[in-house]
């Protein structure tokens, strides 16, 4: 440690918002660069190292082999996959001196494809997976937690190819059971939770999410023990609603109630129920318009911007990540006032499913009626206070599927607890989670998109099938460090460690210092990695809190003991199972205790 680059510090950066910044930064590991961005010190990438490693075993060990492609990436491919434009302004554009557009790559889809394109062309040629450890690059508009959400980072992905859609399934598979391998190795907790595909495209796709406070993940878990990310939960079907006894609906006046809250007093103040009960916001149905902005498809040859109506029930929240992930690639808005302006049938505050949908098309003088989407919850029959298309007013006893209709069902409303599964199995509990990992069934999305075809058996050119797969490893870094610390600093699996023993020399005696030089050899013979701590004038409380916020698992101490009676010290990382050993018998002990830790 006298020569080793690394400083560490007595006070918490100003900045660090989560306990891994702060003790990655305190003891050493990495510094800040700008927001989101990172230098790795020594100590730092000797754990990222042995990260990569870990998941290099393993995905070798599913038969993927490593290639590497550049950050730096051109336009057309990402044009190609409409993704230049999906990914909005999360990615980085730059041009170069001749005006050619580029893109820092936030992933690799597009390369990967072409690449095996230009060398493959037989269905002989499949099955083939191939990975890369790269960096990767994100327009974050937040940057936070340190590692865990930043604007450049360290990501495995990695494709598989196939010549059909059993061959995918199989690949998915084996990458999946990989990956289970690497985080119970790496020691991180994950839950397995089905997720959305999102900008990335496909069909089925599962997140792995270490269940972690700081994340920003929520997921769900059922009874049954499956868990979705909230942006994959589905409704049960709810069942109809028997409305024959529903009186006809009538538009009341209601004055000053353009929210929920002033809509529910006027109804009680005004037209009280004739069962006793009190209305409530659950009662209520609002619509919300917001904006869809699409990319182009065939029938736009720009981006466009669609304007759509969300009923849902009043005493609910929408959710507009759940529901963007029911538009994507499509990104979502709430309508500007310039939007509502387009749509003169809209009375704001008093917005009602006549001036929507399948009814507005049927009145004339809407030009272009609003697009209009029922929330999964709301029952068919179901009866409702809602927006009357009038200054002041709302109708009573709507009934959706007498009165008005929808054009479909969508999944707009955050879930709460005690919502019913997807798997019907029960109630709903929730966590948070940061994402860690995560696998898609691609299918021929990219393949059709950029003309990946090999010849059949039968000679005839069919487009092939991919997966692909991706782990956040520096990420991951830091959601270990998230798991695996205490009061005093860092605690790191002895997996991904820096060194398996932290030694150091105390006093001032030169015996302490020869018995430890004498140990550092005998460690570094058996292939045992070993932080020495040999600076001789600090002091030994500095040095023991060095020791702690480092993390290292076992830690040796030569010093007074060593000099009196010839032993040195051994205990661990957190202070328990201390002993003191014979001087000769140290590396043995320690490496004994190395193994137990595997």
């Amino acid at each position: 440690m006298s020569s080793l680059f690394l400083r560490t510090l007595r006070e918490d950066p100003a900045d660090a918002d989560v306990d891994s910044a702060r003790l990655l930064q305190r003891a050493g590991y990495i510094r800040k660069a700008a927001p989101g961005v990172w230098t790795w010190l020594p100590l730092g990438l000797r754990v990222l190292k042995k990260v990569e490693g870990i998941v290099r075993e393993e995905i070798e060990g599913i038969g993927a082999q490593e290639v590497h492609f550049p950050a730096l990436l051109p336009r057309e491919p990402y044009e190609a996959t409409h993704r230049w434009e999906e990914y909005g302004d999360n990615i980085f554009r730059l041009k170069d001196r001749h005006g050619a557009d580029y893109l820092l790559a936030p992933t690799h889809e597009e390369m990967f494809t072409l690449l095996v394109k230009d060398l493959y062309s037989s269905y002989k040629d499949l099955p083939v997976s191939l990975y890369q450890i790269q960096t990767k690059y994100r327009d974050e508009f937040r940057p936070r937690a340190g590692l865990v959400r930043g604007r450049e980072f360290i990501m495995k992905d990695a494709y598989s190819f196939t010549i059909d859609e059993e061959g995918l399934r199989k690949a998915y598979q084996d990458e999946r059971g990989a990956y289970e391998r690497i985080f119970r190795r790496l020691g991180v907790d994950y839950v397995i939770v089905h997720a959305v595909s999102g900008p990335m495209g496909g069909s089925e796709s599962e997140e792995f999410l270490a269940p972690l406070a700081i994340g920003e993940d929520t997921f769900a878990l059922a009874p049954s023990g499956k868990a979705w990310n909230v942006e994959a939960l589905t409704t049960p079907a709810v069942q109809d609603v028997d409305h024959s006894s529903t009186p006809a609906m009538e538009a009341r006046e209601t004055p000053d109630s353009k929210t929920i809250e002033a809509l529910v007093a006027q109804a009680n103040a005004l037209y009280p129920r004739s069962d006793g009960a009190e209305w409530t916001a659950a009662d209520t149905l609002k619509n919300l318009i917001i904006a869809v902005k699409h990319v182009e498809d065939e029938e736009h040859e720009k981006p466009w911007r669609e304007i759509v109506a969300i009923g849902l029930p009043g005493d609910r929240q929408v959710d507009m990540k759940r529901l963007e992930a029911q538009f994507a690639p499509a990104e979502i808005e709430e309508a500007t006032e310039e939007d509502l302006k387009a749509h003169p049938e809209f009375v704001k505050g008093y917005i009602g499913p006549m001036a929507l949908g399948p009814q507005a098309r049927e009145k004339e003088g809407i030009a272009e009626p609003a697009r209009y989407l029922m929330d999964a919850h709301v029952a068919r029959g179901s009866a409702w206070i809602t927006g009357a298309d009038q200054e002041g007013m709302h109708i009573f006893n709507a009934v959706y599927g007498r009165d008005f209709e929808s054009d479909g069902t969508v999944e707009a409303v955050e879930v709460r607890q005690g919502d019913m599964s997807p798997d019907g199995s029960g109630p709903l509990s929730f966590q948070r989670g940061v994402e860690i990992g995560q696998v898609f069934q691609l299918g021929l999305k990219y393949s059709n998109a950029l003309g990946l075809k090999v010849l059949d058996q039968n000679g005839k050119a069919v487009p092939v099938w991919m997966g692909c797969y991706g782990i956040g490893v520096s990420r991951v870094l830091a959601c270990i460090a998230e798991a695996h610390h205490d009061e005093r600093g860092l605690a790191w699996p002895a997996a991904v460690a820096p060194a398996q023993v932290h030694l150091m020399a105390t006093g001032k005696k030169a015996e302490a210092f020869d018995a430890a030089e004498q140990l550092v050899s005998e460690l570094e013979e058996r292939g045992i990695e070993v932080i020495y701590d040999d600076r001789p004038k600090v002091s030994p409380g500095v040095k023991f809190k060095d020791a702690e916020l480092l993390g290292v698992p076992l830690v040796a101490i030569a010093g007074r003991d060593t000099i009196a009676n010839g032993t040195i010290e051994i205990r661990n990382r957190d202070g328990s199972d201390s002993v003191q050993v014979p001087a000769a018998e140290t590396a043995q002990t320690l490496a004994d205790r190395i193994a137990a830790l595997r």
